[in-house]
């Protein structure tokens, strides 16, 4: 495993994820957002590459496994959203909310330190 890899995919993907989420919610919250509805679209294509250069890390970074990255990108997603709606919309974090992260934080530790 390298970890400059994985950490370099977990960056991208956590940035990718904070874009989404403007792009998907901003125009349910802010006038600005509903205004410019097509230049978030248009941030469909960095998105993209962001997405593809934090799998080809976490590929890199698993030693040419695929799966590892899925799930980095998929705790990624939880944490910014949670984060994210909280902090916009202030959404409390629940009980429930806090054991289903718990359960995407044993996905990664799964992902990194169980050794075939």
């Amino acid at each position: 495993m390298n970890y400059k890899y994985i950490i370099t995919s977990i960056l991208i993907f956590l940035l990718g994820q904070v874009v989404v989420w403007v792009q998907v919610n901003g125009p349910i919250i802010w006038p600005w957002a509903r205004t410019y509805r097509i230049l978030l679209m248009l941030l469909g294509v960095p998105i993209t590459w962001a997405f593809m250069e934090a799998t080809r890390f976490a590929v890199l970074g698993f030693q040419g496994e695929f799966w590892p990255g899925r799930f980095l990108s998929f705790v990624a997603g939880i944490f910014v959203f949670t984060m994210m709606t909280y902090f916009f919309r202030h959404e409390a974090v629940t009980l429930k909310t806090i054991v289903s992260l718990g359960i995407a934080v044993s996905l990664i530790l799964v992902q990194l330190f169980w050794k075939p």
